[in-house]
């Protein structure tokens, strides 16, 4: 059985990220998409537009030193725009370690992501990390 197109998507933008490659991440978002990082810390809010999305990324990936790894553990698609991802992911920041699961429901409207919206396993244990 094919793998539904927004599952596609999904999984490329998770390959993208891992390699780090932005402009491929850019491609796969429309213009105005926003991404929505729970907790109360300086990272986490309401990333919109994809310049503001990216830029997040890029600080996810400094601010831990390229020590972020994130796998993807499945996908979950319900074939009217939406996908939810679930995945582990590790950092370490500083004398900081984090090891936690976590996933993203996204919003596609025709082929391109809209919305994200992170949600983790343990905010608390969130907050203390990227704080």
């Amino acid at each position: 059985m094919a793998e539904h197109p927004h599952a596609q998507l999904v999984r490329k933008g998770y390959e993208a990220f891992t390699r780090g490659d932005m402009d491929t991440l850019r491609s796969l978002m429309s213009g105005d998409a926003t991404h929505h990082v729970p907790g109360t810390h300086p990272l986490s809010g309401d990333f919109k537009g994809t310049d503001a999305v990216i830029d997040m990324y890029r600080r996810l990936f400094e601010e831990t030193n390229g020590t972020l790894q994130v796998e993807l553990r499945n996908i979950l698609v319900d074939g009217r725009g939406h996908a939810v991802s679930m995945h582990h992911f590790t950092a370490q920041r500083g004398d900081k370690r984090i090891d936690e699961n976590g996933g993203i429901v996204f919003r596609i409207v025709g082929d391109k992501i809209t919305d994200l919206d992170e949600c983790v396993e343990d905010i608390d244990k969130g907050n203390e990390f990227w704080s």
